[in-house]
């Protein structure tokens, strides 16, 4: 599902499955924009961090021929962080929806950072 998100740029919405499945076969870079704090506690595998307080664009990882997906703990700053990322011109769209809570729900595993 796609979207105007609340920081107004498009935003499609991916499945805690989805992100799974596509970190699994590697068509996907996840990119978790919790702050260092939260990611040394608990981060799902696999994951890059790029903190939203220190978010820069420009200092992203090229995805390299893979899905860039945004995630955070709840879905919230996973788009801002997309919409910062299309203001400075990335054609990036796509957050999990949910968050790592919405990954933990369904119970698919994490580890310490």
């Amino acid at each position: 599902m796609s979207e105007i998100n609340p920081f107004g740029g498009r935003v499609v919405h991916v499945t805690p499955a989805e992100v799974k499945a596509g970190l699994e076969d590697g068509s996907i870079l996840l990119v978790d924009v919790r702050e260092p704090n939260e990611t040394a506690a608990e981060r799902i595998p696999g994951a890059v961090d790029a903190p939203l307080q220190s978010f820069d664009p420009a200092s992203l990882p090229d995805p390299a021929g893979k899905r860039l997906i945004f995630s955070c703990r709840s879905g919230q700053r996973s788009q801002k962080a997309l919409a910062l990322a299309q203001a400075s011109g990335l054609d990036y769209e796509e957050h999990m929806q949910g968050g790592i809570l919405a990954w933990k729900d369904a119970g698919y595993p994490t580890e310490q950072g």
